[in-house]
């Protein structure tokens, strides 16, 4: 795990450009900070920062072709770089380190050839990442054609390692992370303002587009080719089957593909462990784990003061069971140390308030170990949330009562009370507004933060203006709309897939890992588990009131009902308690600094005001605007786009 950086240039590199790629380098070392690697040959500088994982000793990046002619640099693991090595030197490749990244070198000289036109450089590109199975970003330098050289960018199927890039009149840069692109000078400090849209409505910033004004985030799945003489490329290599459903899984068809897939990602020359919850999904790996390993294994748990975020007492049962070494420490976290900290990790504003909670176990299992697996991608491929089971019975009840109930439901569900104060049984209002929408509406209402007329409600009139024809939810509903299957929850899982999945949850754990330099492996978000298990028919997603039906009927000759049974728990913090106690002055403070030209200052203030006297609850959105501001703050950033 690592992080990359680099540029290409019109008008060629010299050293006189060294210093400019050691800044955009220095921006990252959390990402890498055993080693560092520089090269410059015009018209091409790369840049890496190493946290070293396998091959410790001969693993330095840029690596480097014979003829000098091709270099690599990569940042995650391939996991099936050992049978690609061996496949590689029967027909004749040569390698210099044991690295699992110049698998990628050597894939690239034997499928690409030089000399040949944009298009085709780019379909023949793309067979390089189809042949790899890990997490991964990577950037290929091809100086092959002397009159045309070639920057090559890749990244993963699922999108669990980032990267972003921008075309200006200089030529193209790229990095890990923004915030090197920042560094390089190239590209001006400005929002966008569909972004900031967007951030209010579904509290990330997603899409091809990042947050910042001509900076772009090469999609998971995409390769892009860059000289030059031809401009960029891009292509996608890989999706998601869209067809058609499957048949229920055999017995032990998902404990024997889950064990492959974790057994696939223990290779590591460093102390490796697992994080471990109450849930469902990161026990399920911490018992496929010690069933692979020789040695106990170690897994890593907070707990939290405030019990109801707290599951802590599960987590030790299963460690006890599985005969672990289990590291634990209850957390007090404090709100405001990480509000100011976690922007510089974060170059785009998130939302998500476990966020902090998943940097402070990043932070406790970095003290025992340098890699960890997780959990993450359970709930996506296996319809795990709450608003799949709420998505399931929505769609239930719109196909019963036709078009004239939704239009009814729809009008009443306008005039029924927002009851938030209110028992559950009496808070009806989104339900009855559900049912009366299109099932992609309705399921947008569930992953959003906030509608955009409430959103677009809080800006500045001007920008209000400017913004009138940016909606939102079209990018989510084009992902919808995309698979044949007629089912609303396979397209309900499909975007989010393609949304919720790549540019939030796996931005937060890339970005609170290896803030703490912790590499972070997510076996059930193994490609060929996901395409395996995501196109189950629905009642083997949700069954009743509850979704995981064939993962958990699966697991449960492995794990305890009181895992398998138990309530869900989100990994989340307790939001109204701290705006109201330790964060209240800051998100004061906060308000009163975010920019006029952005926001209607003075309906912000009510809604602040509002929520410190009890009477409602705007925690999610004052929390927003906390993360906002303390990340224009800390990014420097200069203006919102006109």
């Amino acid at each position: 795990m690592c992080g990359f950086t680099g540029f290409a240039l019109h008008g060629g590199v010299t050293d006189e450009h060294q210093a400019q790629l050691q800044a955009m380098c220095d921006t990252i070392i959390h990402r890498g900070p055993d080693d560092e690697g520089l090269l410059l040959r015009s018209p091409i500088a790369l840049g890496f920062r190493r946290l070293s994982i396998i091959d410790l000793a001969g693993g330095h990046q840029p690596i480097e072709g014979i003829d000098q002619r091709l270099a690599v640099v990569g940042n995650g693991e391939i996991y099936n770089f050992r049978e690609l090595r061996s496949e590689l030197q029967g027909r004749g490749a040569r390698f210099a380190t044991g690295s699992d990244i110049e698998t990628i070198l050597h894939l690239y000289a034997e499928l690409v050839p030089k000399g040949i036109g944009p298009d085709e450089a780019v379909r023949l590109s793309a067979k390089v990442p189809k042949a790899l199975i890990g997490m991964y970003g990577f950037a290929i330098a091809d100086w092959r054609d002397e009159n045309n050289p070639r920057v090559v960018l890749g990244r993963d199927r699922l999108g669990i390692k980032p990267l972003y890039w921008a075309e200006t009149a200089e030529g193209i840069v790229f990095g890990s992370e923004v915030k090197t692109i920042l560094a390089s000078g190239m590209v001006e400090r400005e929002m966008r303002r569909e972004a900031l849209l967007d951030y209010l409505v579904q509290g990330y910033c997603g899409g091809e587009e990042s947050a910042w004004t001509g900076i772009h985030r090469l999609p998971p799945a995409s390769i892009l080719t860059w000289s030059s003489k031809d401009g960029v490329r891009i292509q996608r290599y890989w999706d998601l089957p869209t067809d058609e459903l499957r048949g229920a899984p055999e017995p032990d068809e998902i404990v024997d593909l889950m064990d492959r897939c974790v057994r696939d990602r223990l290779v590591a020359e460093v102390p490796l462990g697992a994080f471990l919850s109450g849930g469902i999904d990161s026990t399920a790996v911490a018992h496929s784990m010690a069933k692979e390993l020789d040695a106990p294994p170690e897994l890593c748990t907070v707990g939290f003061q405030e019990k109801t975020h707290d599951e802590l007492s599960i987590a030790e049962k299963t460690a006890k069971s599985l005969g672990a070494i289990h590291h634990t420490e209850i957390l007090e976290p404090d709100p405001k140390a990480a509000i100011e900290e976690l922007p510089w990790f974060f170059d785009e504003p998130l939302a998500d308030p476990s966020t902090v909670p998943t940097w402070l176990v990043s932070r406790v299992a970095r003290q025992h170990v340098t890699v960890a697996l997780s959990g993450d991608g359970g709930d996506e491929t296996f319809a795990g949330y709450r608003r799949y089971v709420h998505d399931v019975a929505e769609n239930r009840v719109r196909s019963m009562v036709g078009a004239p109930g939704r239009s009814l439901s729809r009008a009443v569900g306008s005039v029924y009370p927002k009851l938030d104060w209110a028992p559950r049984v009496f808070r009806a209002k989104s339900f009855l507004s559900n049912v009366g929408e299109d099932p992609a509406r309705a399921y947008w209402h569930s992953v959003a933060h906030m509608t955009r007329g409430a959103a677009v409600d809080l800006l500045n009139p001007d920008l209000r203006a400017a913004l009138t024809e940016h909606d939102p939810f079209d990018a989510f509903a084009a992902h919808y709309e995309r698979p044949k299957i007629d089912c609303p929850l396979f397209r309900a899982q499909y975007a989010d897939f393609h949304t919720w999945l790549p540019d939030r949850i796996l931005a937060k754990v890339d970005r609170a890992s290896m803030a703490v330099a912790l590499e972070v492996r997510v076996p059930l978000l193994d490609h060929r588990f996901v395409e395996t298990f995501a196109h189950l028919p629905r009642d083997q997603k949700v069954h009743g009131a509850r979704g995981k039906h064939a993962l958990r009927e699966a697991l449960r000759p492995r794990l305890s009902a009181e895992v398998l049974d138990g309530k869900k728990r989100g990994f989340d913090t307790p939001l109204e308690s701290w705006l109201r106690g330790p964060l209240k002055e800051s998100a004061r403070e906060a308000i009163d600094s975010l920019p006029s030209d952005w926001f209607d200052k003075p309906k912000l203030k009510a809604l602040f005001e509002a929520h410190m006297t009890g009477r409602v609850n705007h925690d999610r959105l004052l929390w927003s605007l906390l993360v906002l501001e303390h990340w224009r703050r800390r990014h420097a950033v200069a203006r919102i786009s006109a």
